[in-house]
């Protein structure tokens, strides 16, 4: 109302104190002249005042308003914008009730029948691309029964895994199909949890609770920026594999600067391992050709200076 008020064309105040001393505006004519201003600007600060409920027209007499107490105005606008705030909620309820619930940006499934249903209906709705981030904790056979459909309707399909996968040999065998149907892997030292992202729209997070397979359904833009930053990212620093190709042989350098890293942090063998998906056995073994490399006392010193070698040779 504030707004309105500074764009009257007349003195308004003026005009409400002459009809409250007249006790109304009767001639529009000789009100005009007494207060000396024109009868189109009298008009319109009438229609303001009217609108505002300062003025009342009576019924049967045209041209003759007489004034409203302030606050009986002030109440009659307040009830008119109440009434109008309560139709527009009502409009709303009717709305949402019609509609229904806005769906929510994040939404769990549990339970491996349930998590395994909604991927293949995820699958079989996917049109373009599908991007893969599997932890150590994923089944390669999985992935190939997954995705090997996808591939054949000409999906591109992107996987990121851990280096671990290249000394399984079933492991290998698996991902040897999906390069042979058309998919492109890479293997990166580490991944933080797996995670698929559909036509760069639907993400799907990986994890366990309790013991059980779930999964986050995420429809975030955020998120899914967020999650296409990070695949790209780890896609760019991924090692590519290579058909049926064995052992730890091209990431070798990779694998002992993670390993090197992990351990100047004081991680135990068991930890490291956990951390890079791979047996404690193949672990230790890295980490005695390290020491035995670096000549090396302690796991600790072998860390330290694993990883400033690694630096070193980067910069």
């Amino acid at each position: 109302m504030m707004n309105s008020i500074t764009k009257w064309p007349a003195d308004i105040a003026g005009v409400y104190r002459y009809a409250t001393r007249k006790g109304a505006i009767d001639v529009l004519d000789v009100a005009a002249g007494e207060l000396g201003i024109g009868v189109r600007e009298l008009n319109e600060a009438v229609n303001q005042l009217v609108e505002s409920r300062l003025l009342r027209a009576v019924d049967g007499a045209a041209h003759r308003f007489i004034p409203v107490d302030p606050q009986v105005a002030a109440n009659a606008l307040v009830s008119s914008v109440e009434r109008e705030i309560y139709q527009r909620r009502e409009l709303i309820d009717q709305i949402r009730d019609f509609v229904g619930p806005a769906p929510s940006p994040i939404e769990y499934l549990a339970g491996s029948l349930e998590v395994r249903g909604f991927l293949k209906m995820a699958g079989d709705a996917c049109r373009t691309e599908v991007l893969v981030l599997q932890s150590g904790e994923d089944d390669a056979e999985e992935l190939a029964r997954a995705y090997l459909p996808l591939l054949s309707r000409g999906v591109t399909v992107r996987i990121v895994c851990q280096h671990r996968n290249r000394a399984d040999l079933a492991t290998r065998m698996k991902l040897k199909q999906l390069i042979d149907a058309g998919a492109a892997i890479g293997t990166v030292s580490h991944v933080p949890r797996s995670a698929v992202v559909f036509d760069r729209e639907l993400v799907v997070l990986f994890g366990l609770s309790d013991g059980e397979t779930n999964v986050a359904r995420v429809h975030n833009d955020g998120i899914v920026r967020f999650l296409l930053d990070l695949f790209d990212h780890l896609w760019d620093t991924a090692t590519p594999l290579e058909g049926a190709e064995s052992g730890y042989a091209n990431v070798a350098d990779d694998l002992r600067q993670a390993i090197a890293g992990l351990m100047a942090k004081g991680y135990t063998d068991e930890v490291v391992a956990r951390k890079l998906g791979m047996s404690v056995r193949s672990c230790r073994r890295h980490i005695a050709t390290l020491m035995r490399d670096l000549e090396a006392t302690s796991r600790f010193q072998a860390g330290v200076q694993a990883a400033r070698t690694f630096l070193a040779g980067g910069a």
